[in-house]
């Protein structure tokens, strides 16, 4: 079974659960982060024994996004990542769910907050549960960016298009 210093996998059962394990950084998606989620999903697609799959956050975070400290080249990933990302320039798509899809269904158990990078793996989920703590939203805009992980398009087909731009244009935030 995979996993990362970031990321821990454990099957219950007939589910594999992956757990987004930084929770001193809110669980920032890290570069280890994104090749266990990868990893995992392609692990989840070979075991035919696997039925579905569970994503959450340890802690009191679901995802805060991206580490954007890392982004900046501050952050360390070991070189077996590095060389993992350049061997597969879109394993992070695909780690964030925009360029490949498991075969098995993928279930997000969100508590705490869900942002950026967070809201936009979660919109490849097929099922999303929301503990009264979840808050949702995508505050590129407050900083200046975009969000790149295809929330212009996929937010405004998953819930209702004024809320979708409400959340793109002015980066506030929803509670459960």
């Amino acid at each position: 079974m995979g996993g990362t210093e970031h990321l821990t996998v454990q099957r219950e059962g007939a589910t594999l659960v992956l757990t987004l394990n930084r929770p001193e950084a809110k669980n920032a998606l890290s570069l280890p982060m994104l090749v266990g989620l990868y990893d995992g999903w392609i692990e989840a697609d070979e075991d035919d024994a696997i039925r579905s799959i569970v994503l959450t956050g340890a802690g009191d975070a679901f995802c805060a996004g991206m580490d954007l400290k890392a982004l900046a080249g501050r952050g360390m990933a070991g070189q077996q990542y590095r060389d993992r990302l350049k061997a597969d320039p879109d394993l992070h798509w695909k780690a964030m769910l925009r360029h490949h899809r498991p075969r098995k269904p993928v279930i997000a158990a969100v508590e705490g907050h869900c942002v950026a990078g967070g809201t936009e793996i979660l919109q490849g989920t097929d099922i999303r549960v929301a503990a009264e703590s979840a808050t949702f939203g995508l505050f590129e805009v407050k900083r200046g960016l975009f969000p790149i992980g295809g929330s212009t398009v996929r937010l405004q087909r998953q819930i209702p298009r004024t809320h979708a731009l409400e959340m793109l244009l002015t980066g506030r935030p929803y509670s459960a």
